[in-house]
């Protein structure tokens, strides 16, 4: 049969296609507790069953809503059009498993489930499942919706093949994400071997701190760096933006967190930062996010401006940025705890200069700046290798899709 000839199909007519049910306050105790997944155990990697929950499932409910080998799992609801619809396949991880309404179970009746998988995949990280939902700032894909969906169905020996030169294909990007994951526990690891532990995180407050065994000071942060905040220039005023300042905000803070920041997506012209309480801030200056997006933290590689969202500091004669970095980042679960507010979070600013940095030798710190930026430099290696296959992975699902694999 000819890719031209390979039939479009609707979805429910060759697969059963469900709706978890619904949890609540009923169903949280009974004489039938079972295990059953929700989606956040839908991982784009596979399942994640570290954390499954349980509430009554009665076995009439579980010829319903119970699993089985090849069912395929889809998220029915997200805030990230590129989330909506993420797909993983059931292998029976987990006896006598059912699964929750945040979830959709489709359950082939003649396509192979791997085949099945990859069409959902690409679905998923093209936006086509975002375009098939409903709703405003969530996106719901709904039963009906995957339902209808049509789909290319090639020969069963043709949707193995396709499946099985995807798996290939997503196995070498998976390795590259693995590798930058080993990266990150790299970084620490060269933290701890040079800096060691103590009863407290790096960076902490407090007047009454352990000494550390080598003598090293506890000092206070500011005594070390200089304290700046930022601003956000009027943006009802269009000659304060699109300037050629780099602008950090809480929008992309997560994507820099403990890298060297080169460039931003928003940016400020100098008129901006004139007429507003906005600094220009150096190179090698340490921004940390304080509310919100809280305890992010990045490198200012060239001259930059921040919103308000961020304490800045300039690192002194005797402090290394990169250190300061990484200490802070070592001590985000700590620092975060000092934060107070109801709707968002925040350190404020008396907190902020209440910190505490234990200060090692120069030599020390400039030796593992020496050795993270090697580090680093294997890493932006790393994602840009991760990109190409991306690219070339979507490359292939459109070809595999069209018959032209």
């Amino acid at each position: 049969m000819t890719p031209a000839a390979w039939p479009q199909v609707r979805l429910d007519s060759v697969a059963e296609v469900r709706l978890g049910r619904q949890r609540s306050p009923k169903h949280h105790t009974g004489t039938h507790m079972r295990p059953y997944v929700r989606a956040a155990n839908v991982g784009w990697n596979g399942l994640l069953l570290d954390d499954v929950k349980t509430m009554n499932f009665t076995d009439a409910e579980m010829e319903v809503y119970g699993l089985r080998p090849g069912d395929l799992l889809l998220g029915e609801a997200s805030g990230s059009a590129k989330e909506v619809g993420k797909p993983a396949v059931w292998s029976g991880e987990i006896e006598s498993c059912a699964f929750q309404n945040t979830l959709l179970r489709v359950r082939p009746h003649g396509p192979d489930a791997r085949y099945l998988l990859h069409y959902f995949r690409f679905q998923a990280e093209s936006g086509g499942f975002a375009r098939r939902s409903r709703g405003v700032g969530i996106y719901h894909l709904g039963r009906e919706a995957l339902a209808s969906l049509d789909v290319p169905l090639p020969p069963v020996a043709e949707q193995r093949r396709i499946a099985a030169v995807l798996d290939q294909a997503d196995a070498l990007r998976a390795k590259r994400r693995e590798a930058l994951v080993l990266r990150d526990a790299l970084t620490e690891s060269i933290f701890n071997s040079l800096f060691g532990t103590s009863p407290y995180t790096p960076v902490t407050i407090g007047h009454d701190l352990v000494p550390h065994p080598a003598g090293w000071r506890w000092e206070l942060l500011t005594d070390v760096a200089r304290l700046a905040t930022g601003h956000t220039p009027d943006r009802e005023v269009p000659d304060y933006w699109d300037g050629d300042i780099p602008w950090i905000s809480l929008t992309e803070i997560r994507d820099l967190d403990g890298k060297v920041a080169l460039d931003t997506t928003l940016r400020v012209s100098q008129k901006g930062i004139d007429n507003s309480s906005s600094v220009l801030l150096p190179e090698g200056t340490v921004c940390f996010s304080r509310t919100a997006s809280l305890a992010f933290v990045t490198l200012m590689g060239r001259q930059m401006a921040t919103s308000q969202d961020f304490v800045n500091w300039v690192c002194g004669e005797r402090l290394c940025p990169a250190y300061l970095m990484h200490a802070l980042i070592r001590s985000r679960a700590r620092l975060r705890a000092l934060s107070t507010g109801s709707t968002h979070k925040t350190i404020y600013m008396r907190v902020a200069e209440q910190f505490r940095v234990l200060v090692p030798p120069l030599a020390l710190q400039q030796e593992f700046a020496e050795r993270i930026a090697a580090v680093d430099a294997q890493r932006r290696r790393l994602e840009r290798s991760a990109e190409r296959l991306d690219e070339l992975f979507a490359s292939l699902q459109q070809r595999a899709f069209r018959g032209e694999l």
